[in-house]
């Protein structure tokens, strides 16, 4: 039985942080909203999640973080997976290279890899650290172990990395491994580079050769000159909240109903069985569009 929500939107998608820990420091992590997150979630609960996500019929599970590369039981997460629910990883790509091909073997299908840009001395400016050509080389390693597509998610910067769009699109053209996916800056932090993507959105369509529309969010895939670019637009996005199917979980044991919102969370942490079925029920229930 798939859950709906009161606005009849279906949930079909789970997104899981395995930890808030992260090797680097992004100016504008919004850390899922995890204000002060305890130890975080064992394989054992996040097996019972991931049971009850399937009872309900939620078909796909992304893990994310902080960065959830850093848990030492991570290819054992993923073997928790239950067999109908595909699964996928968010991740900031520097520790990928080593463990590119286990998490494959696991049951992994692919990641999304955070990389805002391709330049050494701007990507250090926005993560703390120089670790782009670690990231560059997990990219390449998940390539080899075909955890694709590969989705890039850049988050533009303005006065940032606003100019290294098109050096991105030259990064994914004629690679079909690899998809680049523009994200709009969240409101979470006291990063103040917003860039309105809608000009960007506009250039975009004026120059793909087609356009594709995706389930999710009702998302548009840009083709252009050889090149896979999607934009995600979360803020003051009606379209973005109507076709949300997603109900995330904190690394702390927390349904969270809303990316943008922190004050409507159901506890779920120890919960098994019957219990935590009613809690999926209840999370479900609190969802409502942010924008409408």
């Amino acid at each position: 039985m798939r859950l709906k929500d009161p606005y009849n939107r279906p949930v079909s998608n789970l997104r899981i942080s395995l930890t808030p820990a992260c090797n680097l420091h992004c100016i504008y992590c919004h850390a899922e909203g995890e204000k002060d997150p305890k130890a975080p979630l064992s394989l054992e609960e996040l097996a019972e999640i991931m049971r009850v996500a399937a009872k309900f019929d939620i078909g796909s599970v992304k893990f994310t973080g902080g960065e959830p590369c850093l848990r030492a039981d991570l290819p054992d997460i993923v073997r928790a997976v239950p067999d109908q629910m595909e699964c996928s990883m968010t991740t900031n790509g520097t520790l990928l290279a080593d463990i590119a091909q286990d998490l494959a073997d696991a049951g992994l299908s692919r990641v999304n890899v955070s990389l805002d840009s391709l330049d050494h001395e701007t990507y250090r400016k926005i993560t703390g650290s120089d670790c782009l050509d670690d990231v560059l080389a997990g990219i390449d390693a998940a390539i080899d172990a075909r955890l694709t597509p590969i989705k890039l998610n850049m988050v533009l910067l303005k006065g940032i990395n606003e100019h290294e769009v098109d050096d991105f699109i030259r990064f994914v053209r004629g690679n079909r491994n690899l998809i680049l996916q523009v994200i709009e800056l969240m409101e979470f932090r006291d990063c103040t580079n917003h860039h309105e993507l809608r000009e960007l959105e506009a250039w975009l369509s004026r120059n793909s050769q087609e356009i594709l529309t995706r389930r999710m969010h009702h998302r548009k895939k840009y083709c252009i000159d050889g090149a896979e670019v999607e934009v995600v637009r979360p803020l003051h996005n009606t379209e973005f909240c109507a076709f949300c199917n997603r109900l995330r979980v904190t690394s702390d044991g927390k349904l969270k109903p809303c990316l943008l919102r922190t004050d409507n969370h159901v506890d779920i942490r120890g919960k098994y069985g019957g219990e935590l079925e009613a809690l999926f029920c209840e999370a479900v229930r609190r969802r409502a569009p942010f924008f409408r």
